[in-house]
């Protein structure tokens, strides 16, 4: 296990360490040069020393970020994210990571390619919770290399990434609430809204709630599903060509018409080897509205529904089997709570687009789905005096934490809350005494009081 210090015909010192033994049987011989023998053996030190450790990288030439981040997506992470997450951290590898740093040697990484990365994403304009987002990504693709020997650090906890603002919340008052909902009552989606800001359901969870689930005996709902549009994957062999007509690898001229109505501007072009565009397959699969399992084993939680919320769910699902025999044959059955008018069902983007019209409608300023639906729960539980951890149940978080940050405080309960501190603290003021008798003995007193 002695390293052997040497310089060659080339003009360069040469050192050669023994790492161990292969897979094979063979010794694992590493190599280091540099021009002189001081620093040769600098370099010949610092892999014995990583050798004793056993935090030595494993032999061989060190895949790019590029390829290891498609290895980390393909064969790793998506054994345990779940749909919706692993197509975003496509998305993010492949418009951002990969054009960033993509090209770089995983081992010869260093810290100001990921800060140059960052403040380029930042003059682009990207919020600053996206660039966050793209570093978690990378940091967690790291740190699988860097357990698995592939890097001797992972050089992402080097850098801090930008600080992100928490999004304030801005949930419905109580009158605004009720006014949304008076006017969703003239909407056959009436019940679906009252489900949304009565008891604080995710999108998701709404529309994939089923009938199944839906216990009246003791009025409990059991969100064991949620409806997700998922992105669609390729079924065929060759992805790449199976989209060669859709590809595209010039950007798009300045003034474009072919994008023009394109709510997010031009498309981003295509990479060398694109295997995008399984929308168009033949073969497509995984993809469209799902149903999926909720992200955590709380969510699963049974909510117990409120009692005033029963009859109107009865004639819902009343009105549900009314449309049904109209429907006849064209009624597609998923078992869903709320439907189309055939029985599919209710598309997320349409869903969005209804809340943005009920705003309107009922006058109240345009604010996020969740701010009208999971945050005004948690608030006007927290006005009706629910405890904290009985809120968290409700909402079926998995830490307190998170609940306080859904709970937005009130200012006229801060005032009275307030108010009775001081009373607490305070002696009350006495009314001032009055005279009634002007007699000697009273006008003796107030001459001594005087004095």
């Amino acid at each position: 296990m002695e390293s052997s210090i040497y310089e060659g015909n080339d003009g360069w010192w040469h050192g050669r360490v023994t790492m161990g033994v292969k897979d094979d049987g063979s010794y694992d011989r590493r190599h280091r040069r540099a021009r002189t023998e001081t620093e040769v053996k600098r370099k010949v030190r610092e892999l014995e020393d990583l050798r004793d450790k056993g935090r030595a990288p494993k032999a061989g030439r060190k895949p790019t970020v590029e390829q290891w981040m498609t290895t980390y997506l393909t064969d790793i992470a998506s054994l345990k994210l779940k749909p919706r997450s692993l197509d975003d951290y496509w998305s993010k590898t492949r418009n951002d990571i990969i054009p960033g740093i993509g090209k770089h040697r995983l081992d010869k990484l260093q810290p100001e390619h990921l800060e140059r990365m960052y403040r380029v994403m930042l003059d682009e304009g990207h919020a600053p919770s996206h660039v966050l987002k793209v570093h978690r990504i990378l940091s967690r693709a790291l740190k699988i290399a860097h357990r698995r020997r592939l890097i001797v650090e992972n050089v992402a906890t080097l850098v801090d990434p930008p600080t992100v603002d928490e999004t304030e919340a801005n949930p419905f008052t109580t009158e605004e609430a009720k006014a949304f909902l008076e006017a969703a009552a003239r909407r056959p989606t009436f019940m679906r809204w009252c489900v949304g800001v009565g008891m604080g359901f995710r999108q998701g969870e709404t529309l994939g709630l089923r009938w199944p689930y839906v216990d009246f005996g003791n009025e409990l709902f059991r969100p064991e599903w949620q409806l997700q549009r998922l992105t669609w994957r390729h079924g065929c062999k060759d992805p790449h060509g199976c989209g060669a007509k859709f590809h595209r690898f010039e950007p798009c001229p300045p003034e474009c018409t072919t994008h023009k109505g394109y709510k997010r501007g031009c498309p981003k072009p295509c990479l060398k080897d694109c295997v995008g565009h399984a929308r168009a397959c033949p073969d497509r699969k995984n993809g469209g509205l799902v149903f999926t399992r909720p992200k955590t084993k709380k969510s699963r939680n049974a909510v117990p529904i409120p009692p005033p919320f029963i009859p109107y769910l009865r004639e819902h699902r009343a009105q549900q089997a009314t449309a049904r025999d109209a429907a006849g044959a064209a009624w597609q059955e998923h078992h869903l709570v709320f439907t189309r008018v055939d029985g599919r069902p209710l598309d997320p983007r349409q869903d969005w687009e209804e809340f943005k019209e009920l705003l309107a409608e009922a006058e109240i300023d345009d604010r996020r789905l969740y701010d009208g639906s999971r945050h005004t729960a948690g608030t006007i539980l927290n006005e009706l005096g629910v405890d904290m951890p009985t809120i968290m149940e409700i909402l079926r978080h998995t830490q307190i934490s998170q609940t306080r940050r859904y709970v937005q405080g009130r200012s006229h309960l801060s005032k009275d809350a307030m108010r009775r501190m001081g009373d607490t603290f305070m002696p009350q003021a006495e009314p001032p005494a009055t005279e009634t008798t002007d007699n000697r003995a009273a006008r003796a007193r107030r001459r001594r009081r005087v004095r």
